[in-house]
């Protein structure tokens, strides 16, 4: 199947410490590490330390990644290094610049391999079995024995540790680890470490099995000879002083031992013999107060000799000159460091006495389990065999008295030998050794003790202990030398730093080492720091740990696979948290045994439950035999049987597939590897009654699925009661065959016996198991109807006739032929969107391609997106999910945004996914959405018809998975249309810049009745339609919304002011040059007495109230011509003049003769010069409810003085703060919140900017006017645009700058100044403290014209408003040290507060997103200017807010920017989500990058 290049991408963000995270990664894959939105900007140094090419892995050796930029420019969201992953382990990285700011782990999986092909064995394929080694006899009997593995279908053999063991003969007691086990030597012969390497070579090669052997780290056998020779390898009273006291009353605790032994307590109530009898808890608690705890008086190690330290310090004293008042002074200070130190020796006692408390307690729950619970072991009288409690420490010497036991710990060369054994304590810290200082451990009597072993001290480094690091070194070359894998023998207790070094050492000489750890650390969070730190491949975990049938179906999902019906991920796409891969085992040799614990029925159910788990699984030798008994691997000397295909059950030292369940297990191993290697990698469980768990596998390539049905024994057939009848089984489906049907029976043999040489399992039970059989012909199901619901579920009946307690039955499960035939038909055309498809495909030449590109970008507008209102207006609406919400597009963006948070999570529970299941609504409305939209779009719905055909004929638990296929292939190759139609700052830009300029398309449209007024019939290239109404051809120039969904139909869709702010970045910087020309022909036809309209309504019923839209409008051709190839040719398009006269009634299209547009534009200019001032048309309620009369009343001039235009009164608002209170209940109804008249900083900037170009453009030929005339009183002012564009440039700093010179003579009112070092918002305001309100708009003046703004001021200016005004997304639009400033929006609160009802506070505090493009582009301007030091600051800021800004475009199901925020980023539920010159403004800071 093919799979491609497989990318994950790592986010990188500041102070984020992943290294409990686990991100596991397989060979061939190419990890990306990309910077998060908190790094953006800043100079980051990625590190790890992954083996250079041509180098060695040394683990603290890192090297650093080069930076790659795929667009070479702009922002930092492309920006990655890469790694090619081909080497297996476990790689830290780290970033950061002069320090580390976060890092974490990533751990590469090996690849195994098997047979003289050297064939991949996947991970999810192993079936493993554990054998105790020394129950394999001599090396030349081995391959006898294990043939069993090999024969029931085992992969993996795992061996208990080969080497020399210990005098307790644990498997897990290493006396020597670098010797071979004796044992395995028949006479005559010494088998070598080569000859093990020889047998694991031949068993990979030849029979395809890998071989793994435990290490085991932490401790070595107790009689080992080395640690004898090297007593300081382990912890002893020299080198670790510390454990004294624990070692004192660990003698003392042996000697009160041996006198119970001896009887000498039976009449104080402690006899030897121990029975349940509660006053024997009394007794012992209160012995061992008497007689061991207080007889040692262990507190005097803690504390002070006070009569001696006092004595030495009243010397120390009597020696200095510092007391001058004589031996009394000298006393008083004795007498106040006695009584400290006496202070300090109690405290030590009470320390004591708590460690002896929980010592006592430890000692008396210890001897109740090992004595008298009846699940403990049960261990009888108390001898010195048996003592009462296991010792803590070696003690190779003749016992002896108490007294000559503390002689012995003075002497060093004695006490070097006194070493402590290692063990477990329960609920301990994994990551703490419990030996080290502090820890009391060993005092407490903490400590599960293993009284065979010594724990190991290595120190930090190898210097530390040279001999044990050294020898263990070699241990794990040996090991790694011969066998593919390693299992870290208690791995939670084994400390971090020797596993890393031990397993580094491993990986040298087997790269792909396999790792298998068993954890008991109870937590993910801990498990993870084990995996990641030391590369574990798999976790052991046990079917045995679950109760019921319900929790070992739970954890076959739990520990691999995905859902059925699963989404298909993209193979670029986020480095998720993993889930440690696991090893699942049906029983390990620390379980109890399962026939004892559950029922010998239940063996086979279970292993058929585990083998069905997408994972490692595997068994322990005797599980498969029904061995009846734990098998031990301290106490376990017999051998296991070997292989005899034609062995009799009674022969106890052989055994074959009549065996136990060894039929049934080859059987399940078979399909447990088949699942794996043919991508059988969805899973479902369903629990059909309390005992019978039904597992399906399914095959997303080929959508073949296996089922097997286990009907668990966990309780005693013979005492309890299982159902006598189980209800029916709808199987989806056609069933191709039984592939196994098996039960445990019982046979005519002997009883068993346990056999004094075999480890012999129970001779009657054996396994009755058919396989690849017909449906009809199975003894254990009777096939039912086949039944067809709807028109795609094809469903089998199945009735379980004979599927008693410890029964399987597994049935191959296929699509219907009709189904078959459908998804193939579907798969051929989502093989032009991804090649993963081409897998099981069938032609259909009845399909039409899909022809995206044909389509325009209004056209694109329409198959993406439309908000729920544009929807409405042709007659529709967005797609409502009924149980969830509508969504927010009807177009395919609507879909992609609810399948792009759905995908990732494989969310198959969502509504969205359960409203596909249910019917064929949504996939209609798609179609049927494009069909009826005619033209080019009825093309594409056309294929949407035709390929949704098929997709309503699958099973419909695959249709959101294929549904999700075909619209996310669709959107894909739409949006790549897309940008193929756009310019190449877009075509060659950022995934930022990308994504933004779709906001273009999501924007920009027609809708049924066009909002732009008609264009001249002189114009060339004007779009036309076919009314479908009137049959007659019309105009259809796309229009572009203000924002959504508020702003996006009828009257309210289109505005002058809003218009020309987004036309530069979301027409002109995406290339739409010749859309964006009649847009701007479009308002020019509509001018009325200098002005442009605020609200467009397709120009007949325009409201002139508002200053600044003419002047966006202005500056926007002047872009046009600086942008667009011949762009001043705009110049003379004509312009057809809806309002001939200032009064006239809108004029029909060709009635009035038709101007060039410099016409226009020399006519507005020279209107404002003139002086602007009319009162709006229909003035009244009837177009503005809540406006004053006085608001109705319009101006617009320029003052002859300082050439600033200004205007408005305090009635209305002119400017883009345009909120007019609506309340009357708070009184501010008709009171404009932020009137801005007197010229407003912005408007200043972008006149200064218009002059400027037509005195340039003058100058050059391309305008012909150099001046505007006045006309007043009968005579005639000229005013060329070069003197006017000099007035504005000597007046601007002079009346807009606020000094911070308190002499300076420029300011009028320094009573007003609040802060110093910025630009006024306005000058000549009728409320003259409004001018020095500190906002964002004097930025947009440094953009338009940054020549009025002297540079130190303007830089210390843009320092202020980023401090003060820069939140997370947006611009504050008021400085929040403001009295009225209120960071919250709401339009819907109305009460009595003047300053917020009804959203009065619109642009009194909220942060505004379309400023912060303005700020940005101001702030790199200047900053080139102020020296590299502040440009490289600034440009972190700059890609800083970009990354956040991309982070909210990433997640917003509208795909845009909102209009605002509140305060500090939250959310407004009154804001656009989407607004076009928030977008626009972005995506010209990115142009200016």
């Amino acid at each position: 199947m093919f799979r491609g290049k497989q990318t994950r991408v790592l986010l990188l963000n500041n102070m984020e410490k992943l290294e409990r995270t686990l991100f596991r990664l397989e060979q061939g894959f190419e990890l990306q590490l990309r910077l998060g939105p908190t790094l953006q900007g800043k100079s980051v140094h990625v590190h790890i330390n992954y083996p250079a090419p041509g180098k060695k892995f040394v683990s603290s050796s890192f090297h650093q990644l080069e930076w790659v930029n795929p667009s070479g420019r702009e922002d930092d969201s492309d920006k990655y290094c890469k790694l090619d992953l081909e080497i297996a382990g476990s790689y830290q990285y780290y970033f950061g610049n002069e320090e580390r700011t976060g890092g974490g782990y990533i751990v590469v999986d090996p690849v195994l391999r098997i047979g003289h092909e050297r064939k991949i064995l996947p991970l999810d394929c192993i079936t493993v079995q554990t054998y105790l080694a020394k129950c394999l006899g001599p090396l030349d009997e081995w391959l006898d024995r294990l043939r069993v593995a090999k024969e029931t279908g085992y992969n993996m053999i795992h061996f208990t540790p080969l080497q020399k063991l210990g005098a307790s003969r644990s498997c897990y007691s290493i006396a020597d680890q670098l010797e071979l086990n004796p044992d395995f030597s028949s006479p005559g012969k010494n088998y070598t470490w080569m000859d093990v390497g020889n047998l694991t070579e031949k068993l990979k090669k030849e029979w395809s099995m890998l071989c793994i052997t435990d290490v085991v780290y932490n401790h070595t056998a107790a009689n080992s000879k080395w640690i004898r020779l090297h007593p300081e390898c382990g912890y002893n009273l020299v080198n670790s002083p510390y454990l004294k006291p624990a070692w004192l009353l660990d003698r003392a605790l042996w000697h009160f031992s041996c006198a119970v032994a001896d009887g000498k307590y039976s009449d104080s109530g402690l006899p030897p013999i121990i029975e349940n009898d509660k006053r024997i808890t009394v007794s012992l608690e209160g012995l061992l107060w008497t007689d061991v705890f207080s007889q040692l008086k262990l507190w005097e190690f803690l504390q002070v000799n006070v009569e001696k330290h006092v004595e030495q310090f009243r010397k120390v004293l009597q020696a200095g000159e510092c007391f001058n008042n004589g031996p009394k002074s000298i006393q008083e200070c004795c007498d106040w460091f006695k009584m400290s130190l006496e202070e300090l020796n109690a405290e030590c006692y009470k320390e004591m006495h708590s460690h002896h408390e929980k010592g006592i307690s430890c000692i008396v729950g210890t001897v109740c389990y090992e004595r008298l619970a009846s699940h403990g072991p049960q261990l009888g009288p108390v001898t010195r065999t048996n003592p009462l409690v296991t010792r803590y420490f070696t003690f190779p010497f003749e016992d002896m008295t108490m007294e000559q036991d503390n002689q012995l710990m003075q002497n060093p060369n004695d006490a070097c030998h006194l070493l402590a054994h290692n063990g477990w304590v329960m609920a301990d810290d994994p990551l703490r050794n419990f030996a080290d200082p502090g820890c009391n451990v060993y005092l407490r009597r903490e400590l599960v003790c293993w009284g065979d072993g010594v724990k190991l001290r290595y120190g930090d480094k190898p210097e530390d202990c040279p001999y044990l690091w050294a020898h263990m070194k070699k241990y794990t070359e040996i090991t790694a030398k011969h066998f593919s894998g390693v299992r870290l023998d208690n791995c939670h207790s084994t400390p971090l730093h020797v596993a890393e070094y031990m397993l580094a050492v491993a990986r040298q000489h087997r790269p792909d080492l396999y790792v298998v750890a068993e954890l008991f650390t109870g937590s993910e969070e801990l498990d993870n720091i084990f995996m990641t730190r030391l590369g574990i491949t798999s976790l052991i975990r046990e079917a045995m740990s679950a109760g019921d049938s319900h929790e070992e179906g739970r954890l076959v999902y739990r520990f691999g696979g995905e859902p059925v019906g699963s989404f298909v991920q993209p193979n670029l796409r986020p480095l998720v948290p993993s889930v440690a891969h696991a090893m699942f085992l049906d029983v390990t040799h620390d379980n109890k045994c399962p026939i004892q614990v559950r029922s010998v029925f239940d063996a086979l159910a279970s292993t058929a439950i585990v083998s069905m788990a997408c994972c490692a699984s595997g068994s322990t030798r005797g599980y498969d035999e029904l061995v009846p008994q734990q098998i031990s691997v301290v106490k376990e000397e017999r051998l296991y049987p070997k292989w005899n295909p034609d062995a009799l059950p009674s022969s106890v030292g052989e055994v074959n597939l009549q065996t136990g369940i060894m039929a049934g297990k080859l059987a399940l191993n078979k399909l447990h590897q088949e699942l794996a290697e043919k991508g059988f990698t969805q899973v479902y469980v369903d629990q059909l009654d309390e005992d019978t768990v039904a597992v399906t596998r399914h095959c997303p390539s080929t959508h073949q699925s296996v089922l097997t049905v286990s009907r668990t024994a966990f309780k005693n057939l013979e005492t309890h009661q299982y159902r006598a009848h189980l209800a029916p089984m709808y199987i989806p489906g056609k069933i191709e065959e039984v592939i196994l049907e098996a039960h445990t029976a019982e046979r005519k043999a002997e009883s068993y016996v346990k056999d004094e040489r075999f480890i012999n399992g129970m001779p009657n039970y054996t396994v009755e198991i058919r396989e690849h059989i017909q449906l009809k012909d199975s003894e254990i199901v009777k096939q039912g109807d086949a039944i067809t619901e709807g028109r795609s579920e094809f469903v089998e009946e199945i009735f379980f006739e004979k599927l008693t307690p410890g029964s399987v039955i597994a049935f191959r499960v296929s699509l219907d032929p009709n189904s078959q035939k459908m998804v193939g038909y579907l798969r051929t055309q989502l093989s032009q969107f991804n090649r993963l498809y081409k897998s099981g495909s069938l032609i259909d030449s009845n399909v039409p391609g899909i022809l995206m590109s044909k389509l325009t970008l209004a056209e694109m507008n329409v198959l993406l997106f439309l908000c729920d209102a544009e929807e409405q207006e042709d007659g529709g609406g967005c797609y409502n999910i009924p149980s969830w919400m509508p969504l927010k597009y009807g177009g395919l963006q609507g879909f992609v945004s609810v399948l792009s948070e759905i995908r990732p999570k494989n969310d198959l529970g969502h509504p969205f996914c359960d409203n596909l299941r249910q019917g064929d609504w949504m996939i209609d409305y798609v179609s049927s959405r494009l069909m009826n939209k005619g033209g080019a779009l009825r093309e594409v719905g056309k294929w949407f018809s035709a390929v949704f055909i098929y997709l309503k004929h699958i099973p419909r638990y695959l249709v959101p998975c294929y549904f999700d296929a075909i619209i996310v292939g669709a959107y894909a190759t739409a949006v790549d249309a897309v940008f193929n139609q756009m310019s190449s700052f877009v075509q060659n830009g950022s995934t930022l810049v990308k994504q933004l300029a779709l906001g273009s398309v999501q924007m920009c449209g027609v809708g049924r009745i066009p909002a732009l007024p008609p264009l001249s019939p002189e114009l060339e290239d004007v779009p036309v339609r076919l009314n479908s109404v009137t049959k007659q051809e019309e105009q259809c120039c796309i229009s572009l919304a203000a924002g959504l969904p508020h702003f996006s139909t009828g009257i309210f869709r289109c505005w002058g002011r809003d218009t020309f702010i987004a036309l530069r970045g979301l027409m002109l910087l995406t290339g739409r040059y010749l859309e964006a020309r009649n847009i701007i022909l479009a308002f020019a036809g509509t001018m009325r007495r200098g002005l442009i309209p605020n609200l467009l309504s397709q120009g007949v019923a325009a409201r002139y109230n508002c200053r600044d839209a003419v002047w966006w409008w202005l500056q926007c051709i002047q872009d046009y011509c600086n942008i667009v190839p011949n762009g001043t040719d705009i110049l003379m398009c004509p312009v057809s003049r809806m309002y001939p006269t200032d009064d006239s009634e809108a004029q029909p299209l060709g009635t009035v003769n038709d101007q060039p547009l410099y016409v226009v534009i020399q006519e507005a200019m020279q209107r404002h010069m003139q002086g602007v001032e009319f009162r709006e048309r229909n003035a009244g309620p009837q177009i503005d409810h809540n406006m004053r009369d006085e608001g109705f009343n319009v101006e617009a001039k320029v003052n002859p003085e300082t050439g600033f235009v200004y205007g408005g009164n305090r009635f209305n608002c002119g400017t883009w703060m345009d909120k007019m209170g609506e309340s009357d209940k708070a009184h501010n109804r008709g009171v404009p919140a932020t009137p801005r008249d007197g010229s407003a900083v912005e408007i200043v900037g972008l006149c200064k900017s218009a002059v400027r170009w037509l005195m340039t453009m003058n100058e050059n030929g391309n305008f012909p006017y150099s001046s505007v005339t006045i006309h007043g009183d009968g005579t005639e002012q000229s005013v060329s645009y070069k003197e006017w564009n000099q007035r504005i440039q000597e007046n601007f700093e002079r009346f807009f700058y606020v000094s911070d010179d308190p002499a300076d003579p420029n300011e009028q009112h320094p009573e007003l100044v609040h802060k110093k070092c910025i630009y006024k918002d306005s000058y000549g305001a009728s409320s003259l403290w409004s001018d020095y309100q500190l906002r964002p708009n004097f930025t947009i003046a440094m953009v338009v014209a940054p020549e009025l703004f002297t540079v130190q001021r303007a830089w210390e200016a843009l320092e202020i408003v980023e401090k003060k005004l820069l939140g997370p997304l947006g611009m504050k639009t008021l400085d929040p040290d403001d009295l009225v400033y209120c960071g919250i929006y709401d339009n819907g609160l109305d009460n009595d507060n003047y300053n917020y009802a009804k959203g009065f506070n619109y642009h009194q505090g909220p942060e505004w997103l379309w400023p912060v493009g303005y700020f940005l582009r101001a702030k790199l301007y200047f900053a080139k200017k102020m020296g590299q030091e502040k440009y490289n600051k600034s440009m972190y800021l700059v890609k800083n807010v970009l990354s956040r800004l991309y982070t909210h475009l990433e997640r917003s199901p509208w795909k845009g920017l909102p209009e605002l925020t509140n305060e500090n980023g939250q959310y407004c539920p009154f804001s656009c989500e989407t607004q076009a010159w928030s977008i626009a403004t972005v995506l010209e800071a990115l142009y200016d990058l």
